[in-house]
């Protein structure tokens, strides 16, 4: 009898816990995910849920969506997610899933080994335009006497508004367009002693939104904007530059002139220096009151030259027909 009781005990046993695992869906066996949400920051949507929790087993995920598309026309067909076909923890990242601004249905399943659980579904559909927008994170510096900008790299989705200007009583803010982060960027050449602010926002033109401004950071620039010894050489390089130049200009001026233009001077014995018929003229009378004085002393033809004023005369006729050779020369000079 005891051993019958047994044998019936083990057989219930079996027909109540075996049996029914065997019969079941694996779908059904195990638990679904729940509580599930979209934490989406900055264009970075993350799909979250409560984990499956099985003593001493690892449990994976799967995560499908559905776009606008595939909701309204093929309600049937889900896509499996980029990232986590099948993934161990109790989150997926559906950024790379979701391109376009429109609703998006999102649903996982638990899986272990075999078995798979129920789907489930996000409750509202997500749109990405719904994404939390920060002020981006920025560092403000200084190289020399420029102010340098290097804002937060949030993704190929942002453009950044960085608005800047120096700290004094109505001064006007300026304004520029930044395309991407992660990279230096210059604003503008400081004065030194004077502050310069900066701050700025992110745009996504994906979804028509912006964040708010950044907190607000200032920087400045010591000392005087040009120490004196570098004005001081400035002030005589500039000085030389007046007076070497023009010089250098007409010094090769001069050059020029001398080799295509080169100037012809006259020697001194050939320069006339009085008119040709005066000297003629002059010299004549003296040659006449000579004449009267040799003829009235009897003096003959052999005898002129030997007196003073006979040798001044034979000098000057020398003279006189050496000088009107040169005018000769001179006057068929210039007829060429």
């Amino acid at each position: 009898m005891v051993l019958k009781g047994i044998w019936t005990s083990l057989i219930m046993w079996l027909f109540y816990t075996l049996i029914p695992r065997l019969l079941t869906d694996g779908v059904e066996a195990l638990p679904a995910p729940q509580n599930l949400s979209v934490h989406s920051t900055n264009m970075k949507h993350l799909l979250m849920w409560s984990p499956v929790v099985l003593h001493e087993e690892t449990v994976y995920y799967s995560v499908e969506y559905q776009g606008e598309y595939e909701s309204l026309y093929t309600s049937d067909i889900w896509i499996p997610s980029k990232w986590c076909s099948r993934t161990e923890g109790p989150e997926c990242d559906v950024t790379d899933d979701i391109t376009a601004t429109v609703p998006y249905s999102l649903r996982v399943r638990a899986i272990l080994g075999l078995q798979t659980s129920a789907w489930s579904t996000l409750e509202q559909p997500f749109n990405r335009n719904s994404t939390i927008l920060t002020p981006p994170g920025m560092e403000v510096s200084k190289d020399g006497f420029h102010l340098i900008i290097e804002l937060e790299d949030l993704g190929p989705q942002f453009q950044f508004l960085v608005a800047y200007w120096r700290r004094e009583p109505d001064t006007k803010e300026h304004a520029k367009m930044v395309r991407r982060g992660g990279v230096p960027v210059h604003l503008e050449t400081m004065e030194p002693g004077t502050p310069y602010c900066v701050k700025a926002q992110a745009l996504v033109k994906a979804i028509g939104r912006n964040s708010a401004f950044s907190q607000t950071k200032c920087v400045e620039v010591q000392g005087e904007a040009l120490p004196l010894v570098l004005a001081l050489f400035a002030f005589i390089g500039f000085m030389l530059i007046l007076v070497v130049v023009p010089l250098s200009i007409w010094k090769m001026g001069q050059l020029l002139q001398y080799s295509c233009c080169p100037m012809v001077v006259l020697p001194d014995t050939l320069k006339i220096t009085n008119s040709p018929q005066k000297l003629i003229s002059c010299r004549k009378e003296e040659v006449d009151a000579c004449a009267m004085v040799m003829q009235s002393s009897g003096l003959g033809s052999g005898s002129l030259g030997k007196g003073p004023g006979c040798q001044e005369l034979t000098a000057w006729s020398a003279g006189q027909r050496i000088y009107e050779g040169e005018a000769v020369f001179l006057s068929f000079t210039d007829k060429r």
